[in-house]
């Protein structure tokens, strides 16, 4: 029987499908009773993909469901046995979590689906206990089977979703597929043009979560805008079917409040608190936070501060910060693919520390949960981001639907974060009546979600008349005016740089989100020959000397820590596939750059370090 359970052809996965999307997100993973579904997968690589379409182009889900179609209902049946081309047990394996271009050299540029295929055995610790199958990302849209049963789907290649699987789930061989299909689409969120690799796959973990049948699905505890001695927040209980009490206790300072849930699972609280101890990134405090009913205690390690502006001012705890940043791709240059696990991150944090950072930017969608969780720990402030790039469909309502969504799962996921200061909702999108109305509604959407942080979004500056003019109509919506600029790289002069001229339109902090050029590491020459390491260090020099005369200039997060790999990067001998602005190599060797950034953080007072 186990035999023939893992040797099911792909189709079988698809007739007892009933379509749904992911449902709403469990928090906090970290701290609750998980078993990993992490390891080895079979894969099967599906370019026409023949195990979700007929051969008139027809998914299998559909005709099952409404089985009204001539070709199924003549020609198929439930039982699949006569396609006998797919056989998983004689498939290769994947690791998961991780991306399939990095793990097979004929992977590396493809573009499509990939079966994916986990067998387990699994006895929940309560008889009474409820199930979730949990992915912390697929790329780009996954479609979730388990023992033939369609869970679902989801779109977003760098959010959480789960699944209740509930009395599906047996003591031995279950088998879970997944159809993960990360072709680009102009409708999409990113649309087809990026500057990334189009890393495919599971790319983070696969876990099983175990729940008490009414169990703590979401909260959020941290200060409550405008006050620095209240706390507040809300608990979202799944399955109430009666009220119920619940505690929110940090024991070190002192709190213990009971608060009651009625029917519709949602409550909200607030409590006064004295003596708190700010989280910042000289003193990065968290605190042990414990949410307890009769049936569970979740605990979280959460940080409070304040982040708000008045005028040019970034005001960290109520006093003026400044933020000297990097630009991070979700990427581990020395293994050269996706960044999968703590240590990864851990790597990308390091090298931002060593640097001088107290704040990275997050390009240009959520990174893995474990780089915002190891920033709570060092101290480190973080922008998210979410993947409304260049020229995403702004006219299309079903994209904008998409990039609400993603934004809403990262947001989800991260408020309790004390790391994170900036929700973004874009990067460099040109302007026009469309894309505003488009980004407006993300930006009111984030602050409906979470009113205690900043929003803002990288725009870009044009120049006209000897002025670097900032006037972007999107700046009268943002907290904090950022926009990039590539002065010495695409276009201006590296020369002339330091007495630039700047006309910026709003009163608000500026940071330069990104701004930098490329260099291979290792090769050397003049200051005037593009590529070169010393080419790298002068554009370092002539910008911070500009950066250092723009009006209301808070912060910057230069392009980039690390190399990184890119599709759009094709110069041989030079860039070979890799975007080379990095301020470290590929192979974790420091460009000359680095010295010249480090130095340019190091005379900055922060009293915060």
């Amino acid at each position: 029987m186990k035999s023939a359970l893992k040797t099911i052809s792909l189709c079988l996965f698809m007739v007892l499908a009933v379509d749904s999307h992911s449902q709403e997100l469990i928090t906090n993973t970290f701290n609750r009773q998980t078993y990993t579904l992490n390891g080895t997968w079979h894969y099967i690589i599906d370019p026409y993909e023949t195990g979700y379409y007929n051969y008139r182009y027809e998914p299998y889900d559909q005709l099952k469901q409404s089985n009204n179609s001539a070709f199924y209902n003549n020609y198929h049946t439930d039982d699949r046995s006569e396609l006998v081309e797919y056989d998983f047990d004689k498939s290769p394996t994947l690791r998961v979590p991780g991306d399939w271009n990095s793990q097979d050299d004929k992977l590396l540029y493809y573009e499509g689906t990939i079966w994916y295929r986990r067998s387990f055995d699994f006895t929940p610790a309560d008889t009474g206990s409820r199930l979730f199958i949990y992915f912390g990302a697929v790329n780009y849209r996954a479609e979730v089977y388990l023992n033939g049963i369609k869970l679902g789907s989801h779109k977003g290649g760098f959010t959480p979703f789960n699944f209740e699987v509930t009395g599906l789930v047996r003591p031995e061989d279950n088998y879970l597929v997944v159809k993960a299909d990360n072709k680009r689409g102009r409708e999409e969120v990113p649309t087809i043009n990026t500057d990334w690799w189009n890393y495919g796959g599971i790319t983070r973990d696969v876990i099983l979560i175990e729940e008490p049948s009414t169990f703590i699905r979401d909260y959020q505890v941290q200060l409550k805008k405008g006050s620095a001695d209240t706390i507040s927040g809300y608990i979202i209980l799944d399955n109430v079917l009666k009220e119920e009490k619940v505690t929110v206790s940090i024991p070190e300072l002192k709190i213990k409040k009971d608060v009651i849930v009625a029917d519709d699972g949602r409550t909200e609280f607030e409590i006064k608190v004295r003596n708190i101890g700010f989280w910042s990134p000289g003193s990065p405090r968290l605190y042990d936070v414990e949410i307890s009913t009769g049936y569970q205690t979740l605990e979280d390690q959460i940080g409070f501060r304040t982040i708000t502006t008045s005028g040019p001012d970034i005001l960290l705890n109520g006093q003026p910060v400044f933020l000297k940043g990097i630009s991070i791709h979700e990427e581990n240059p020395l293994r050269r693919g996706r960044a999968v696990n703590e240590a990864d991150a851990l790597l990308l944090l390091n090298w931002a520390k060593e640097l001088g950072c107290n704040y990275v930017r997050l390009a240009h969608y959520p990174h893995n949960e474990h780089i915002v969780r190891l920033a709570d720990r060092m101290g480190i402030m973080v922008w998210e981001e979410i993947p409304v790039y260049w020229t995403v469909d702004f006219a299309n309502e079903m994209t904008l639907q998409n990039a609400r969504n993603q934004l809403a799962e990262a947001i989800t996921r991260d408020r309790n974060r004390a790391s994170i200061i900036i929700w973004s909702v874009a990067n460099e999108t040109p302007p026009s009546d469309v894309r505003n109305r488009f980004l407006i509604n993300l930006v009111n959407h984030a602050r409906a979600l979470d009113g205690t942080r900043l929003v803002s979004a990288a725009l870009e500056k044009h120049f006209r008349d000897g002025l670097n003019i900032v006037d972007d109509e999107m700046g009268n919506h943002l907290d904090i005016v950022a926009f990039n600029q590539y002065t010495g790289w695409y276009g201006g002069s590296l020369e002339d740089a330091p007495d630039s001229k700047w006309d910026i339109k709003f009163n608000k902090p500026v940071i330069i989100s990104e701004f930098g050029g490329g260099a291979l590491q290792g090769l050397h020459g003049t200051k005037e020959e593009r590529w070169t390491e010393e080419y790298q260090e002068y554009l370092y020099q002539q910008n911070l000397k500009m950066i250092e005369r723009i009006p209301n200039i808070k912060g910057t997060s230069p392009w980039i820590l690390a190399d990184f790999r890119s599709p759009k990067r094709l110069l041989p001998d030079i860039q070979d596939g890799w975007n080379r602005k990095g301020v470290i190599s590929d192979n974790g060797i420091r460009k000359k750059a680095f010295y010249i950034l480090k130095q340019f953080y190091d005379k900055i007072e922060d009293k915060y370090e």
